[in-house]
């Protein structure tokens, strides 16, 4: 220790010159360590402390190295004097602190992360922790406020690790949450703070924390603060009930049952008129915003579907999806304050059939009154309003059409011929005019949402083929698919245009062989332009995308093709992919689409999150129904071709003819086997899929056991405590006891099914190398008869020659 005090002096540069009087920080400091660690006075080792806690803001390195463990030792020895405990937790906070403070600033030793080093230091020992966690319930407020700050510190500088302390530490939970009632606010308000810090990332404490009577305890604090007039307070209260809810299913379904969600209800319900004019001062928009963010998280749609129809329901019996709808078609709302409404109506009605039929009923405080879907589309359409704007309403409405069918009929019957014609607009139509505009934006929103209005509804991809549309004075009407086609075509058209009505057409087309049929025989040479596109030597990454997006239309035709629309069958179609494109360049070109950076990006979630108009190309259900026929459709074509022996004859002499058709022969056998394995294959890996599946959810079910078994033993020990009954000890052992041996018990049947399964997967894998085996033995066959074609005199090109994708070989 000497010697590190020694050279810590020499590097900062605080040893005495030779004749200098005056003792430099590191001496002052290590005096001070020194009486607090040797002094048998109480008061002399005060006065030491409360000169380190001075000296800690200037001197903070020779103060943490020299004098934490001195620091600890107060901690433990002197709990009686609460001055020198306050002093002793200052210190320390002062020395872990990010914080650079001012009388360090031309200290150029102190680099940004000392502080992080100090607490790792200090953390080392983990009964350090456990020790400042005992001053919380010391009622002394210099003590206990000083307490609460170290460990906010300490939580910001190594989150995880405070974490799993404070885990395993008995009642250390509720001595936190015992902070929240505490009548001086500045600590209630720091226990906030270290409270929020604490739940970060972390499902084990936020369901002890919400356990520990958490909702109740900030819904107070809310009332009391003013709700959302309330000042910053009211803002940490929802950032830390966003922290508890966001991702966690338990603390979903606790807030649900318990109450909570009709707690929050009327802090959306604004004024006591609706005359009443609202101001947004900024602390009440972040309020709002935040409670906004609450509702989101429980009707996210990455939530269990369980949880957020349940929460659905009860937002609308308890007047929530209401409020909202009023705070919607309100005036004078802040725009980011719409924005965000907009997508949590969307989310509220999100497959939800009677939320969906409320949101549909709603009508904007116009004149003439007008649906608020309309009043929303408008704002969709229109190129000077917000793009985030945009976005939202975009969202919501797909949020509304999502498994509505209700919905989608009512869409695709505003476009459709009616004898009775309306006077006010429709959502039809003015997805039309967003169509056909000259905004690319408003073409990619108008495509993708008459999109939504058509997934997994066959009845109304066939009725939309009815749409017709006066182009032009005087011309004949035109269908919308038609209209689409020529789109596509002109030179003008952009980038997001292509993009949104190569989706809409996609979507329309598959599982509708009516419309492939309306799109091979319309006049407007649909297929000859996707053969173009799709050939074309363009070398732009979005150039790509569209090409692979033709590529994918082009396979749905074939797929959905019934062969009644001549020349256009579907061997018709797969000889033009031969002819025209290739095989391999076809497939190729296709996988462009899952490659883009936009497929990745938007298959994450449905919400749209872009950073720029421009971003917007593909969207989140398209995505899923690419996804789910991309293997299809190259298979199919890839088979087609295959198969169709007037793709690969050759003009040959007889000989040769003969030759080439013997060893055809041979090799459809052999393609034949390889199918067969490849099928046993994939059942292997299913078989294994399967396994592995069913150890996740034996571990998953011995985690939540886990789970339980800590809230338990800390619901036991709370009321063991409270209760002080002498017999409370020898029931919480027995309570503990047979969780134990239930525990025990899942494990040992863990461990059983890990052995079966292990055994399982062991002959699966060597099936598995068995049919690998013959896999390769039939590939060195076909590349033995291609070596005997080529002895033969014959021409056999590589890019034509089999690979593993392909089920069969061509031969020129």
């Amino acid at each position: 220790m000497d010697f590190f005090k020694s050279g810590l002096k020499t590097v900062l540069g605080t040893s005495s010159d030779e004749g200098q009087d005056t003792p430099t920080g590191a001496e002052t400091v290590e005096k001070l360590v020194d009486r607090v660690t040797s002094s048998t006075l109480l008061d002399d080792r005060r006065d030491a402390c409360r000169a380190l806690k001075a000296l800690s803001r200037k001197y903070r390195i020779e103060v943490g190295a020299q004098g934490m463990q001195a620091l600890v030792q107060v901690l433990q020895s002197d709990r009686a004097d609460c001055e020198i405990v306050s002093y002793a937790l200052d210190t320390l906070c002062n020395i872990v602190t990010q914080e650079q403070f001012e009388e360090e600033s031309d200290n150029p030793t102190v680099s940004m992360n000392v502080g992080e080093q100090f607490t790792e230091m200090f953390i080392k020992q983990t009964e350090n922790v456990s020790l400042v966690l005992d001053y919380l319930e010391e009622y002394d407020f210099k003590v206990r406020w000083a307490a609460v700050k170290l460990l906010t510190t300490l939580l910001t500088n190594r989150t995880k690790d405070i974490q799993e302390i404070i885990l395993v530490s008995p009642m250390a939970v509720s001595k936190l949450m015992d902070l929240l009632i505490d009548s001086r606010e500045v600590i209630r308000n720091d226990a906030l703070l270290l409270l929020i810090q604490l739940t970060k990332i972390n499902s084990n404490i936020q369901k002890i924390v919400a356990f520990e009577n958490a909702f109740d305890r900030v819904f107070d604090i809310v009332r009391d603060e003013g709700f959302s007039d309330g000042g910053i307070v009211v803002e940490d209260c929802f950032i830390l009930l966003i922290n508890l809810l966001k991702h966690n299913t338990s603390n979903q379904q606790f807030f649900k049952e318990g109450s909570y969600i009709q707690k929050i209800s009327p802090m959306f319900k604004f004024g006591s008129s609706e005359n009443e004019e609202q101001v947004w001062t900024p602390q009440k928009v972040s309020n709002v915003h935040c409670m906004l963010q609450i509702v989101r998280s429980l009707v996210s749609p990455s939530n269990q579907q369980q949880v957020i129809l349940s929460c659905q329901k009860t937002m609308k019996s308890c007047g929530l999806l209401e409020a909202l709808c009023n705070i919607l078609m309100g005036s004078g709302v802040p725009a980011d304050i719409l924005t965000e409404t907009i997508n949590t109506v969307g989310e509220v009605v999100r497959g939800e059939t009677e939320n969906q039929l409320v949101f549909s009923n709603v009508m904007a405080p116009s004149n003439p009154p007008k649906s608020a879907l309309v009043v929303l589309l408008m704002s969709m359409i229109n190129e000077k309003q917000p793009l985030i704007l945009r976005i939202s309403v975009l969202y919501s409405f797909q949020c509304f059409l999502y498994k509505n069918e209700t919905g989608q009929n009512s869409l695709i019957q505003t476009l459709l011929p009616s004898s009775n014609a309306e006077a006010t607009i429709t959502t039809g139509q003015l997805l039309c005019g967003g169509l056909f505009s000259m905004d690319p934006l408003a073409n990619w929103f108008s495509s993708v949402a008459l999109m939504h209005g058509l997934i997994s509804n066959r009845e109304k991809k066939e009725q939309l083929l009815r749409v017709l549309l006066a182009t032009t004075p005087g011309s004949p009407p035109v269908s919308l698919l038609q209209q689409c086609c020529s789109i596509l075509q002109q030179n003008s058209c952009k980038l997001q245009t292509k993009v949104g009505i190569l989706m809409l057409l996609s979507v329309w087309l598959n599982d509708c062989p009516v419309a492939v049929n309306y799109f091979l025989s319309s006049p407007s040479n649909g297929v000859s332009y996707l053969i173009a596109e799709i050939s074309s030597n363009e070398q732009d990454e979005n150039e790509y995308l569209i090409q692979g997006l033709c590529a994918f239309l082009l396979g749905l035709c074939i797929q959905g093709n019934d062969n009644t629309v001549m020349g256009s069958g579907k061997e018709d179609l797969c000889q033009l992919v031969v002819k025209r494109i290739g095989l391999e360049i076809y497939t190729r070109k296709l996988g462009e689409v899952s490659r883009h950076e936009s497929y990745s990006r938007a298959g994450k979630n449905p919400q749209i999150r872009v950073d720029s108009g421009s971003d917007l190309l593909l969207d989140y259900e398209f995505c899923k129904v690419f996804k789910a026929l991309e293997h299809t459709i190259s298979a199919l074509v890839n088979g087609y071709s295959n198969n169709n022996t007037n793709m690969t004859e050759l003009t040959l002499s007889s000989e040769a003819s003969d030759l080439v058709g013997q060893y055809k022969g041979i090799i459809r056998d052999l393609d034949k086997e390889i199918k067969s394995l490849k099928v046993q294959v994939n059942d292997a890996n299913s078989s294994n899929s399967d396994l592995r599946q069913r150890i996740v959810e034996l571990e998953g079910t011995n985690s939540q056991l886990a789970d339980q078994n800590i809230l338990l033993k800390a619901q036991l020990t709370a009321s063991s405590i409270s209760n002080g009954s002498p017999n409370d000890s020898s029931v919480l052992n027995l309570e503990i006891g047979r969780l134990q041996q239930e525990n025990h018990l899942l494990q040992s049947k863990l461990a059983e099914e890990k052995d079966k399964t292990s055994l399982e997967m062991d002959k699966l894998r060597k099936d598995q190398e068995d049919l690998l085996e013959l896999l390769s033995d039939q590939e060195n066959k076909i590349t033995k008869l291609k070596n005997q074609l080529k002895a033969s005199g014959l021409t056999v090109e590589d890019d034509d020659e089999l690979d593993e994708e392909s089920d069969g070989i061509s031969i020129l």
